[in-house]
């Protein structure tokens, strides 16, 4: 393990504590800078991870930090300001662009390291855009969640070219492993989310947001339906966020297409590892690249077959032709917004022989396990950190 230099304190700012990639990694990182010997303090607007973070030994302050009103962003600068030098801040980390403007004045004010992690594509449609987008690659250190990540920031704002560091997304590989998990768990989700015994389950684990592609599976179970294929229930784990209109779209396409016995919304799920060793298979199902894709990475780590859509970090997550044979494939990838192909690729995941299933889940989990462990992705975080504070 890193260890940080004495007495350091690392302020981390993100909008809130709800679920979510960049959530969860606050978190994790928060715990490994406690664990170093540091201070973690988080600044959000709060959320359900809260108590999780207070529980890690770190500290979680209120503040509004997920507004873009100026007025509100230049005002939340000061009070980051004036909490650095109270509490003697070394290091500002923004994970954010809204709250990464003001932790950057903050930080400037201050005269301390700032660290921005670049955690998503960001929408950069116009010049505006482009310059609310640059604020992620304004650190001192920015930090990459993939190689594709990278890329997209070198071609973006090439001024940080030199000044970015790869950090893929770590799981908790311990609590993903299905025989940590136990059977109570599994039976208290299958009970709250009504499973009968014996059908083969699809979970699609991701906020209910129209680009994670809750669709097109939506659209792929009716092509299920339609080849013979009516055991298979689909279940939609993730939070709204307050995205009631496409929740309504959602539950209509279900009604529309017949499925209300063979799809189910289920809000947001608090336990991942049970969610996974329910599953016979995991799809990520994205319409637009996704930054990282922890989805795919956990279903890997807990031995779940996964379907992902070929777009983005995939090809760094899941292993499959043409970057690697076929004998190394580690889970299938499928053409976005395709539901006949993701219909296809389910139906070949749930007849596949039970030899090579295992062979292939073995490879995932090997994969997982060198290259995206929560350790790993802390230790390199904190890497950071300390050669920023090296000078």
């Amino acid at each position: 393990m890193v260890q940080l230099p004495p007495d350091t304190t690392v302020l981390q700012v993100i909008p809130d504590l709800n679920s979510g990639g960049a959530e969860r990694t606050t978190l994790d990182v928060a715990k490994a800078i406690v664990d170093a010997g540091g201070k973690a303090l988080v600044v959000s607007q709060g959320g359900q991870l809260v108590a999780g973070l207070e529980t890690s030994g770190a500290e979680h302050i209120v503040l509004p930090v997920k507004t873009k009103n100026p007025i509100t962003l230049w005002k939340n600068a000061a009070r980051l300001a004036d909490l650095v030098t109270e509490r003697d801040v070394s290091i500002v980390h923004a994970r954010s662009r809204a709250p990464a403007w003001s932790a950057l004045w903050a930080a400037r004010r201050t005269g301390k390291p700032f660290v921005t992690t670049y955690h998503g594509t960001y929408n950069q449609s116009n010049a505006v855009k482009a310059f609310y987008n640059s604020v992620m690659a304004r650190g001192d250190a920015v930090i990459a969640n993939s190689r594709f990540i990278a890329d997209l920031i070198r071609q973006r704002h090439g001024f940080a070219r030199d000044r970015i560091s790869v950090v893929e997304r770590g799981s908790d590989l311990k609590a993903l492993d299905p025989d940590n998990v136990s059977g109570l768990r599994q039976q208290a989700l299958k009970d709250a989310w009504g499973i009968p015994s014996g059908v083969p389950i699809i979970l699609n684990l991701a906020r209910l947001t129209a680009w994670k592609g809750q669709k097109v599976l939506i659209e792929a179970m009716r092509y299920l339906q339609e080849a013979g294929m009516r055991e298979p229930i689909a279940i939609l784990a993730g939070d709204a966020q307050g995205r009631d209109g496409y929740t309504a779209e959602l539950k209509k396409l279900i009604a529309d297409l017949g499925l209300q016995e063979n799809v189910r919304l289920v809000g947001h799920c608090a336990d991942v590892p049970a969610a996974l060793a329910l599953a016979d298979i995991s799809v990520v199902a994205s319409i637009e690249p996704e930054a990282f894709g922890r989805a795919a990475v956990e279903a890997q780590a807990a031995s779940v077959p996964v379907i992902v859509s070929n777009l983005g970090a995939v090809p760094e997550t899941v292993l499959g032709p043409p970057e690697v044979g076929e004998d190394m494939r580690t889970g299938w990838r499928v053409p976005p917004s395709d539901p006949k192909a993701l219909a296809d690729a389910i139906s070949m995941a749930l007849t596949q022989d039970t030899v090579a299933k295992k062979k292939m889940t073995d490879r995932a989990l090997e994969h997982v396990r060198r290259n995206f462990s929560v350790q790993t992705m802390c230790d390199r975080t904190l890497q950071v950190y300390s050669e920023l504070l090296r000078g």
